[in-house]
């Protein structure tokens, strides 16, 4: 039952032609209901108000003829008032038509003797008349009528028919006060009543169905052209540019086509213009670049004649070769990174991997930029697992990002330490680069990984770097199959992760580390030494699941 309501909630959430329908029908239903049941009502008051006045009408003037008979009657004995009470009442009942039964029945009265009997009818006749109707047939003289419920008659069934009991006082010779009673039945009505039920009964079933049908139908006329919208756009979505909508007819649906069908020729031709402009600056920087190296050969080769030279020369003209010098490396450096991104872009990048341990790695390239960072004033603090964190990785391109991330965070740590961070798990390995420095908003750490992009355009590169390192460190991570992902706090500090997969191909699950440093409060410095455990309380090698 629960398995068949929840199907039930999940078609009337996904499908509108199942709300449709079945809202149709629920109205349908209920309208059908309540005009079956007042039509019903008024056809059953018309019948029984018709029928109790033929009823009344025909029962007095049957009382009337009784009463005369009585009158007329010349008795004097109470045989004879017994013999005329049973000629009358079965006289009443052989010329009755509709009427179940006829009841003579004595006035209850302590002070007058019983003379006679009431004459021999059926018991559940008798069963019908209730004394309250019997006092006030006594009391009030005149005629009066209460609704019954006729026994069928059968020995096996309890069914019953709807009649009218109609009562008056009549006057016997010799005995006195009696009541005579005349019961009707309305089986004719009932059976009338019936077939005019089953009648709005077929009716209401018949235009149930209709209504379905019809509801289904029309749903599947309107709803079929946004469906296949629907396909077209997911389709599209997808990058198959060229899927359309079939169009049919002149009318609204096809109108929707129609204009479906124009916007998505106008998003094809815009996103092929956009495609084709893509390429074009793709190739446009490529062949920039490889146009370039050739004159930056020529005037490197100048530079470094001049570079060799400086100490003949002037404090003028040797300061010139250096800044020359300095300027044609940021310029090699700029068209590497440059033929890189083209590689990329193109889908040429290609991996050499090798089983390595990232630890080492790491201690290698912090070896390098120790010098950089000394300068800086910003010590890297290493925190490397007892056990190897060996992967498949490409080395140098792994070795490249680290880099970045390291002068990226001796650029932006403002003197203090920085923090280097390897763990590894069973499928994946991380390593965290965090500093302490000017740190970053969460709308900045979205945007630091875009080509050329800064946080501040008015602060200056104080190392050289090209704008393009941790664009290029992003789509090495991605190549291997790994993330990198940046965090940062506005005067807390900035933190990289690098998570990639130990086995080419595998995917990232869970980080081994956390990136967002855990929140916990500075212990006392207890050494002046800023590189000592006082001055690193918010290192911790913690899983993901596990950070504050």
């Amino acid at each position: 039952m629960r398995s068949r309501a929840r199907i039930a909630a999940r078609a009337w959430r996904r499908s509108l032609r199942f709300r449709v329908a079945t809202t149709t029908v629920v109205v349908g239903v209920v309208a059908l209901a309540v005009l079956g049941a007042l039509l019903s009502n008024q056809v059953r008051g018309g019948l029984f108000d018709d029928r109790r006045d033929q009823v009344l009408a025909d029962a007095a003037t049957r009382a009337e003829v009784a009463q005369q008979r009585f009158d007329s009657a010349t008795v004097s004995s109470a045989q004879e008032v017994q013999q005329l009470a049973n000629d009358l009442v079965q006289s009443l009942q052989e010329t009755s038509i509709g009427t179940a039964g006829v009841l003579l029945m004595r006035s209850p009265d302590p002070d007058e003797p019983v003379l006679i009997l009431d004459p021999v009818t059926d018991n559940t006749l008798r069963d019908l008349i209730s004394e309250d109707l019997r006092e006030i047939v006594r009391n009030e003289r005149f005629q009066q009528w209460q609704s019954v419920a006729i026994g069928s008659g059968s020995p096996v069934g309890s069914s019953t028919t709807p009649g009218i009991a109609v009562g008056s006082a009549v006057t016997l010779p010799v005995a006195g006060e009696y009541e005579i009673y005349f019961i009707y039945s309305l089986e004719a009505e009932q059976d009338t009543l019936d077939l005019l039920q089953r009648v709005l009964a077929f009716g209401a079933v018949t235009l149930v169905l209709l209504l379905v049908a019809m509801a289904w139908y029309l749903t599947r006329k309107v709803l079929a052209p946004v469906q296949q919208a629907a396909r077209t756009a997911v389709r599209l979505a997808h990058g198959q540019l060229t899927e359309r909508m079939e169009v049919r007819g002149h009318d609204e649906l096809a109108l929707l086509g129609r204009s479906f069908n124009g916007m998505a020729q106008s998003l094809q031709d815009q996103i092929e213009r956009l495609a084709e402009l893509s390429r074009m600056q793709q190739r446009f920087v490529s062949d920039v670049s490889h146009e370039l190296r050739t004159p930056l050969t020529t005037i490197r080769m100048a530079s470094e004649v001049l570079y060799q030279g400086r100490d003949a020369y002037r404090p003028v003209e040797t300061r010139s070769a250096e800044l020359l010098q300095n300027q044609l490396d940021r310029f090699e450096a700029l068209l590497a990174d440059l033929l890189e991104i083209s590689r990329f872009d193109a889908g040429a990048a290609t991996l050499e991997a090798e089983e390595i341990d990232l630890c080492h790695l790491v201690e290698r390239v912090v070896d390098l930029t120790t010098p950089l960072a000394d300068d800086r004033g910003s010590p890297i603090v290493m925190h490397l697992p007892s056990s190897p964190c060996t992967a498949d990785v490409d080395p140098r391109r792994v070795d490249r990002v680290l880099r970045n991330l390291l002068v990226n965070a001796v650029e932006h740590g403002d003197g203090a330490p920085i923090d280097v961070l390897v763990g590894a798990d069973a499928g994946a390995v991380a390593i965290v680069v965090r500093d302490q420095g000017i740190g970053m908003t969460a709308m900045e750490a979205e945007h630091v990984f875009d080509r050329f992009w800064r946080a501040d355009p008015a602060r200056a590169r104080t190392l050289g770097g090209t704008g393009l390192g941790l664009a290029i460190s992003l789509e090495d991570a991605r190549l291997h199959g790994g993330t990198l992902e940046a965090w940062g706090s506005p005067g807390e500090g900035a933190s990289f992760r690098l998570t990639l997969p130990r086995r080419a191909g595998l995917p990232v699950t869970s980080p081994p580390l956390a990136l967002r440093p855990p929140r916990t409060e500075p212990e006392p410095q207890t050494t002046d030494d800023p590189s000592g455990p006082a001055a690193l309380p918010n290192l911790s090698l913690e899983s993901e699941e596990h950070r504050p």
